[in-house]
């Protein structure tokens, strides 16, 4: 973290922090010569030193300062100073649409369609200019208290023309927002954010992500497999048009998208033409997946020419063939059956006596003449992978193809710490043993992960350093201001230096996807008010007598359950009330009265 103050170059002075990322943290910033706020974005101190990530810090500078575009943040200066790489942009007052989306929910049609076509004209830009941004999302879009759309962070975006592209750099970007060709590490085109900014489209007009999953790895498949679910399901009112340009945007094929944002920009300014409200719902030209081929099976007439050898043996069946039945004397008849009998009788006992002998050598003599003996398992620690394999097939042991990786404070990087089993135990010659490489001191620093997908970042943890990760849920005072997904607190501070094997903890905001049954779930008066001011939600309370609920519990409630919670709304609800008995009367001309006994 830069201090409040420091001057940058002599030129830009520090005034507060207002982001922290995986790469840079950014600041707000005073120019002192052209006397203007600016926002700084600063290269975090510990991958100064990595020429990779410099390189990749600087091209977001040198990508977005060719792009002079009302739609997007503009690139004022690049520098260094001292170590220190920063980049001068454009200050934005205002907030992005991942906090518009939280904070409202869905967005109308009209503003949804405003915003796209801003997006789009300037993404139309950069894609002028051959460069695509390949990480568009709502995090990355600012927007404007007077409604002006602005496009931040090309810190990923690469040239159209550049050939140094990377295995590593071809599969970046939300992967919420990733196209099927980039989660499939296939690189990426200008399709690849119209792709972007159709689950973006998605996501304004619905108030959710429409691909979600346990880990990384699963919404990366859905990506490549799964088609999007329709947003005139969760809205009837949105119109066929507006679907079908999501539909176009985010086809699986990249043939079946649009071919560029200008196109997706012309589109969006007549979705809403009275023409096109109710046209036909979207049908792709081509198969949304490669494998997709027609198979036609074709039928063979297969024919011969009948041999007249056949037709001859044909004609020998029809013939009649004598048989000559001579009759045999009873008694000869049953001296044949007892000679049968005699000879069944010896076979039957030959097979029992040759089973016998089978089993005897089967448990006797055979694990005695095919017995493996036990021999030691060599210590190999301290020795090369290839030199321990070597050592351990010439002692007569098999050796896993794959080697078990474990970070060591002792054991170079590359050579074994130790086997499984272990060296010094006596086993089967022939055994498959599994080496364990050192992956080094691989201490990894913990970083800030608030506001952050947890999804996301617990496969980052988990896969590329060995952390144990886990997710917890912890109430907020608004459940309004957090995504379900938002990490909002963790264990381990930034800066904490961990191994791999070492737990963290990461905290998401307990929300509620709907509203409970109040009724099916006994709630009472108390239990539904302070469900109410947990979520911000005005009760208004209304009794009914009846015999047929405990007095006290909820009998109906005025928002159906499952429904989405939402902050400031009336929650009515009717809550049961035990009638009052009558009083008896002490008049005694009524019935059953004094009044009865007299004459």
């Amino acid at each position: 973290m830069i201090e409040k103050g420091k001057m940058i170059s002599g030129r830009y002075e520090i005034l507060k922090s207002i982001g922290e990322g995986g790469m840079a943290n950014v600041y707000v910033g005073y120019d002192t010569i052209l006397n203007r706020k600016v926002a700084i974005k600063i290269l975090r101190g510990d991958l100064a030193n990595d020429e990779k990530f410099v390189r990749r810090f600087q091209r977001e500078a040198l990508s977005a300062s060719s792009l002079s575009h009302p739609n997007i943040v503009e690139m004022y200066d690049v520098g260094e100073d001292d170590g220190i790489y920063y980049i001068i942009m454009e200050y934005i007052e205002g907030k992005t649409l991942k906090q518009l989306i939280k904070k409202r929910g869905s967005i109308t049609l009209s503003e949804a369609i405003d915003i796209m076509l801003q997006l789009t004209d300037g993404i139309a830009q950069a894609h002028d200019s051959y460069i695509i941004h390949r990480d568009l999302k709502p995090q990355n879009v600012m927007i404007k208290e007077d409604g002006t759309v602005k496009i931040t962070d090309f810190g990923i975006a690469v040239a159209l023309n550049s050939t140094q592209l990377t295995q590593t750099n071809s599969v970046m970007g939300s992967v919420h927002y990733i196209p099927p060709e980039q989660a499939s590490g296939k690189g990426s085109t200008i399709r690849s954010d119209i792709y972007a900014m159709g689950i973006l489209f998605y996501e304004l007009l619905t108030g959710s992500l429409p691909f979600r999953g346990d880990n990384a790895v699963e919404i990366a498949l859905k990506q490549m497999h799964d088609p999007i679910p329709s947003v005139r399901k969760k809205n009837p009112s949105i119109p066929q048009s507006v679907e079908n340009i999501i539909l176009k945007a985010t086809a699986k094929n990249p043939k079946n998208r649009y071919a560029d944002a200008k196109e997706m920009h012309a589109d969006l300014l007549t979705a809403l033409n009275d023409d096109r409200m109710n046209e036909p719902r979207l049908i792709f030209k081509y198969p949304e997946h490669e494998n997709e081929e027609k198979i036609v099976v074709k039928k063979k007439t297969v024919s011969a020419e009948v041999s007249p050898k056949v037709e001859k043996a044909e004609d020998a069946e029809k013939e009649e063939v004598a048989v000559k039945v001579e009759k045999v004397e009873e008694k000869e008849e049953e001296d044949k059956s007892i000679k049968k009998g005699n000879r069944v009788i010896w076979i039957l006992m030959s097979i029992v006596a040759f089973l016998v002998l089978i089993i005897v050598i089967a448990v006797i003599l055979i694990p005695k003449l095919t017995a493996i003996p036990d021999i030691k398992v060599p210590d190999v620690s301290n020795l090369t992978v290839v030199e321990a394999e070597n050592k351990l097939k010439e002692a007569g042991f098999e050796v896993a193809v794959e080697t078990e990786k474990e970070a060591s404070e002792t054991v170079e990087k590359g050579d074994v710490i130790r086997t499984s089993p272990s060296a010094g135990r006596s086993i089967k010659k022939g055994t498959t043993i599994t080496i364990f490489e050192s992956l080094g001191s691989n201490v990894y620093v913990m970083e800030n992960f608030v506001g952050e997908n947890y999804i996301e970042i617990q496969t980052i943890l988990e896969n590329m350093y060995g952390l144990k990760v886990t997710i917890e849920k912890k109430d907020v005072d608004d459940v309004t201001e957090y995504d379900e997904q938002e990490i909002i607190e963790q264990d381990k501070p930034a800066g904490t230096k961990l191994v791999e094997g070492d737990s963290v903890t990461l905290y998401i905001p307990n929300i509620l996807e709907g509203y409970p049954d109040f009724v099916e779930d006994a709630y009472t008066l108390e239990d539904v008010q302070a469900f109410c001011d947990k979520y911000g939600v005005t009760l208004k309370v209304e009794y009914e007598e009846t015999l047929q609920y405990a007095e006290g519990t909820v009998i109906s409630q005025s928002r159906v359950p499952g429904s989405p919670i939402k902050k400031g709304v009336t929650l009515k609800v009717v809550i049961a009330k035990v009638p009052e008995a009558p009083e008896e009367s002490s008049d005694p001309t009524e019935e059953g009265g004094l009044g009865d006994l007299m004459p």
